[in-house]
């Protein structure tokens, strides 16, 4: 295997670990990360309409 391979299959047995043993941090995790793209994407289309206005 090369280590590409085998950085991301211990990335992702890392991240189903602290889903199953911290489940409501995780959630947490999720909501922000949503949080910021969203807040990203209602600046890009604020932006956009702006530039066409």
């Amino acid at each position: 295997m090369n280590v590409k391979k085998i950085l991301l299959l211990a990335v992702v047995a890392l991240l189903v670990f602290y889903l199953i043993t911290q489940p409501t941090q995780s959630a947490n995790a999720v909501q922000t990360v949503l949080g910021w793209l969203r807040d990203g994407a209602e600046a890009i289309i604020t932006f956009i309409r702006g530039v066409f206005a």
